[in-house]
């Protein structure tokens, strides 16, 4: 297995959080995580310009091969879909402008990947990374949001070397556009 830096996004609207694999020799190493706080930007327009200028930055500081974000998940609010839905595009935007190869997991496939049960609870999984990657307790910040995001660097890392899941990645945004032709229109 190649060394390589994998950047995992947990995208929000009002807390973002991002982590960042290492892979070296076969073993994943935490490099960083942490959050974008979004809560302090009123208008939706600023925060999906925000996300876009600090993903940039963790993408031109840590140079990632790759990178894994957490597919939204359904609910039955349609406006935080729309919302959390632009905030994820504006995350894939980032890494498509960089050149950097997306993957995409539902929130039970990282779950399952960790933890062996699609039902673990946040807390779970934390605890779960926490073992795996021997972090010290006090690195484990108080937003999951950051753990969620470094638990989608570490589903990717698991699924690296076998055969495709099947998750989605684009190697462009031109490569976007013709994978999704029901989502692009124009």
């Amino acid at each position: 297995m190649a060394d390589k830096v994998i950047l995992g996004i947990d995208p929000g609207t009002n807390i973002m959080g991002y982590g960042v694999l290492r892979i070296v020799g076969g073993k994943a190493q935490m490099e960083t995580m942490g959050i974008i706080d979004l809560r302090k930007f009123g208008d939706g327009y600023l925060k999906l310009g925000h996300i876009f200028e600090r993903v940039t930055g963790i993408i031109d500081s840590y140079l990632p091969d790759e990178m894994a974000i957490e597919a939204p998940f359904f609910g039955k609010n349609v406006q935080s879909m729309l919302k959390l839905g632009r905030a994820q595009g504006v995350a894939i935007a980032a890494a498509i402008h960089h050149g950097v190869p997306i993957h995409e997991y539902a929130p039970m496939k990282i779950k399952m990947a960790l933890t062996g049960t699609g039902g673990a609870s946040k807390e779970q999984v934390a605890g779960m990374l926490q073992r795996l990657l021997k972090i010290e307790k006090e690195e484990m910040g108080r937003f999951m949001d950051a753990t969620d995001a470094l638990a989608a660097a570490y589903c990717h890392f698991m699924q690296m070397g076998k055969p495709d899941s099947g998750a989605p990645h684009y190697r462009s945004w031109k490569d976007f556009a013709v994978k999704n032709k029901e989502k692009v229109k124009g």
